[in-house]
């Protein structure tokens, strides 16, 4: 029996390549597709040569083709960060309009399944807590981190327009807050910026009072939970994410005590639309999809500090 072809568009991307990974150890033939804006080859490096991966670079924005038949289309391709949406506000649109537009073609094309890469950002600052999939969200469409989550929720719309219009087998999941190796080290976000900050004995910058809330999942949970999803019969939006949640404030402090640091901690002015929570409600996964996270944080942060002491160094060399 032939080996089945998943496309992973944003493959060379944090959760993108952790994805390849995944499919290939699975026994699936692997296109990764990207146009390395925000993503990098050396994500990637270590599946050059292999007989079932291929990569691409192409911008998704633009008509998609890829010969032969496939199975799935996971569309993942975006930049994922608050400074990339303030560096690449109308690439960032794009891709989540045009780019899921095109992927969306494809998949229609090749009778492949669908699974589009949403986010909890589609619930904005939120009013409801924690998040439940059936909340529509509290967004500023103008402020600047709109322009990532108006175009997730525009992408979640056109997924169920192609569902509903065209037949097509979709699934959507909302990604909470993920970390581990092949982060960024300066990609904005909280835990990649403290580990730096920690590891390199700087100040720790804490936005606002730092009483706001995260919920940080494990990469390895991420993905298992997204296999999961892919291969269920569940059509509507899937929350993946751990429900462990924390303050900014105190997460900044595990940091510190998990690296041995003596950084101070110190607190700037918070970000327009900044959320004040982010919790997710996983029942749902639980229910539909049998999943909820395996690894807590202390224990993934401990499997996270070797990579970014390695990035660390590296920036340092």
């Amino acid at each position: 029996m032939p080996k089945k072809r998943i496309l992973i568009t944003g493959g060379c991307g944090f959760l993108g390549s952790h994805l390849c990974d995944r499919f290939l150890s699975e026994g699936y033939k692997v296109i990764c597709m990207d146009n390395l804006l925000t993503g990098s080859p050396e994500n990637i490096a270590h599946l050059i040569g292999n007989e079932d991966f291929k990569f691409i670079k192409h911008d998704v924005t633009n008509f998609i083709y890829v010969p032969g038949d496939l199975d799935y289309v996971l569309h993942f391709a975006s930049p994922a960060s608050p400074i990339d949406y303030l560096e690449m506000p109308i690439q960032t649109l794009k891709v989540g309009s045009l780019g899921t537009h095109k992927a969306l073609g494809l998949a229609k094309e090749k009778n492949a399944r669908f699974l589009l890469a949403s986010t909890s950002e589609v619930y904005g600052d939120p009013q409801i807590h924690p998040q439940k999939e059936d909340y529509w969200g509290n967004v500023n469409p103008i402020g600047f981190r709109g322009v990532y989550d108006e175009a997730k929720r525009f992408a979640e719309a056109m997924t169920m327009g192609y569902h509903r219009y065209h037949g097509l087998e979709t699934r959507i999941v909302r990604i909470f807050n993920t970390y581990g190796s092949r982060m960024r080290l300066k990609d904005g976000r909280a835990l990649p910026t403290f580990m730096r900050q920690a590891l390199k004995g700087n100040p720790i910058t804490v936005f606002g009072d730092g009483s706001q809330t995260r919920s940080f999942t494990y990469v390895d949970d991420l993905v298992e939970g997204i296999y999961r999803l892919l291969l269920s019969d569940e059509v509507e939006p899937v929350n993946i994410g751990n429900p462990q949640e924390v303050t900014i404030l105190e997460f900044a402090k595990e940091i510190v005590e998990l690296t041995g640091s003596s950084s101070q901690i110190i607190h700037e002015e918070l970000p327009d639309d900044d959320p004040k929570v982010r919790q997710p409600d996983i029942s749902k996964a639980r229910r539909v999809l049998d999943w909820e996270p395996a690894v807590d944080r202390k224990k993934g942060l401990n499997k996270t500090l070797s990579y970014f002491k390695q990035q660390v160094d590296k920036t340092d060399g």
